[in-house]
């Protein structure tokens, strides 16, 4: 791809973003919607983050077609395709009638989300010059951060003043915009002949996802027997250790592991898992522990779990001079040490607790957040050639969305284990049986850092040369 003209170094970014937008705003909409979803569909709010989970399994099955896609038809083609997918499966989920229903639909809608962002990515990486990266990875998370600022809101201000199904219609206008800029401001490139699709290999990675997933999802929820629950985990994982060997045999596999060489591309999808799994909790958590445990509306709740995402979005003011200030290392290793201790004091919320105090907390806590995705989306890709970005691009969106669906997963399992352990019935949850799981996923967090800490000093230097 040709790289863009200095004055389009921040439009690109944010227009290639628009689908951290969409997927921003669909799942912080839905998080404080979930309530009102359960009380329309007859089931209980804890049941519901299947509804997330199908969505991010969907995302993770179908995430390894995105790099083959965008090679074989070309990046824009498939990006804007995956937009108007994505807008089909909103329209769809918005006419869901059932848990079931809406649980296919929002695999649907998943399929179309599997293919924006990591194409999207690709397009900023092959097109922004290394020294410019980290100016164009800042711009990147601000459509992102704005749509999980605006999520909540809109989604507390949908249930109050109308239906929940508005929360998935809302999307299709934006969508439109999206395809509309992407067709203005990207440039069309060549399609290139790739490798033979790699069926085999797609075969071993979906089997392997979406057992492993569906396992981990099903666990200790009665939902199809324990045995059940073991064997898909086992078949599950055992397709990914075929995969594994699969791709050792190929000359081009559809993802190839090997890439994973790269120290810091290591740290940044191995070590940073942990720390993408707390993520993930998070957001299920709060509009739970706010609506249920505090008993607070869903506008009330959304007018507070937003101070995450102003926190998020103010990372843009202060990203540049932190990196100059004490590099990516430093920076890094801090950032994740203060989100596990803003995650961990989630859990001393009451529902006394001033609601002054809890935004400033949020605030805070989503501030060194984004600070931590920032750099592991922009270091991680240091080391990588050009030509091998296809392949980083998917393996590290994929990883991203299992770890975000564990995220969802551990965070109702723990509520639920929290809940039974009280003696609480799951239907009348009370914000003791929130603690227990932000105090975990905040220790989870630490994890983390063991790999990180094992990251050179200077890591990252070529990409502070401009910023």
């Amino acid at each position: 791809m040709a790289q863009m003209s200095p004055a389009r170094y921040r439009i690109v970014p944010l227009v290639v973003a628009c689908p951290l937008f969409l997927q921003n705003l669909d799942t912080s909409v839905m998080a404080t919607a979930l309530p009102s979803i359960a009380d329309s569909l007859h089931v209980t709010a804890l049941h519901l983050n299947i509804a997330i989970t199908s969505y991010l399994l969907s995302l993770a099955v179908f995430l390894p077609l995105s790099g083959w896609l965008a090679e074989r038809f070309g990046a824009r083609r498939i990006f804007c395709s995956a937009i108007i997918f994505f807008s089909i499966g909103s329209a769809l989920c918005g006419a869901a009638q059932s848990l079931p229903q809406l649980v296919v639909f929002r695999m649907i809608q998943g399929m179309g989300g599997a293919m924006m962002v990591p194409v999207g990515r690709l397009i900023l990486l092959h097109s922004v010059p290394r020294t410019h990266m980290v100016q164009a990875m800042v711009w990147f998370t601000v459509p992102g951060a704005i749509g999980r600022m605006a999520g909540p809101l809109f989604g507390g201000l949908i249930v109050t003043i109308t239906s929940w199904r508005w929360i998935f219609l809302i999307n299709i206008p934006f969508c439109i915009l999206g395809v509309g800029l992407a067709l203005l401001f990207i440039d069309k490139t060549h399609e290139r002949s790739p490798q033979p699709f790699d069926f085999a290999g797609f075969a071993l990675l979906a089997v392997g996802l979406a057992c492993l997933l569906g396992g981990l999802e099903t666990a200790g929820k009665d939902m199809i027997g324990m045995g059940m629950t073991g064997a898909l985990v086992v078949m599950g994982s055992a397709s990914l250790v075929a995969y594994w060997m699969h791709s050792r045999r190929k000359a081009e596999p559809l993802i190839d592991p090997s890439i994973l060489r790269y120290p810091s591309y290591f740290a940044t999808i191995v070590g940073g898992t942990p720390l993408r799994i707390a993520i993930g909790a998070s957001p299920f958590l709060l509009p739970l522990l706010l609506q249920l445990g505090f008993g607070l509306s869903a506008l009330d709740s959304g007018l507070l779990t937003v101070a995450s995402a102003i926190g998020g979005l103010a990372t843009r003011t202060v990203m540049a001079a932190s990196i100059r200030r004490f590099g990516f290392k430093r920076l890094l290793v801090g950032c994740t040490a203060m989100t596990s201790l803003f995650y961990m004091g989630y859990g001393l919320f009451r529902p006394d607790t001033s609601h002054a105090l809890i935004f400033m907390v949020l605030m805070a806590g989503g501030l060194f957040n984004a600070m931590c995705m920032v750099v592991l989306n922009t270091m991680g890709f240091a080391e990588i050639p050009r030509p091998r970005m296809s392949h980083a691009t998917t393996l590290a969106s994929m990883g991203q969305q299992l770890s975000l669906a564990l995220g969802v997963s551990m965070g109702a399992a723990l509520v639920t284990l929290a809940s039974s352990l009280h003696g609480t019935d799951a239907q009348h949850l009370s914000a003791a049986d929130f603690s227990p799981a932000f105090f975990v996923v905040g220790l989870m967090t630490l994890i983390s850092l063991v790999f990180f800490a094992r990251l050179r000093s200077d890591e990252g230097a070529e990409l502070r040369a401009r910023e």
